[in-house]
């Protein structure tokens, strides 16, 4: 098993704090007091990003534990930022929604500097994966 040094360990936890504080000031007004019903895929994405808030939450005492998580926002970010925000961007396209998702997803560009990508490969690609029988 590779060693994370403290200072990494403190930088991935401040990743969960950012996230966790951050959707819990954004998303969790919205569902505990909704205004009105949601429509399906609005509902389905607050209450994901709700429960990544929570998970988060756990990754402030096991942030090791937690990567996938990080990763997770990471990738989708990441994919959102490639398919979505950049081209309405380039084409001028771009509405506040679109603009606010954007900000929102480009402050993703933390988790690649704070994953320990040692220990990510160690413990993730180079482990024997758990049995199938």
């Amino acid at each position: 098993m590779t060693q994370v040094s403290l200072p990494r360990l403190y930088a991935l936890r401040a990743a969960y704090l950012l996230m966790s504080v951050g959707l819990g000031l954004t998303i969790w007004p919205g569902i505990l007091h909704p205004e009105k019903p949601w429509p399906l895929m609005y509902g389905v994405v607050q209450c994901v990003l709700g429960a990544v808030s929570l998970l988060a939450l756990l990754g402030l005492r096991y942030p090791l534990r937690m990567l996938p998580l990080l990763m997770f926002e990471m990738i989708w970010k990441g994919m959102w930022l490639g398919i979505v925000g950049i081209p309405a961007w380039r084409s001028g396209a771009m509405d506040a929604g679109t603009a606010e998702t954007l900000l929102a997803c480009g402050m993703g560009v933390i988790f690649p500097l704070v994953i320990p990508w040692g220990h990510v490969w160690t413990n993730y690609v180079a482990a024997p994966g758990d049995r199938w029988r």
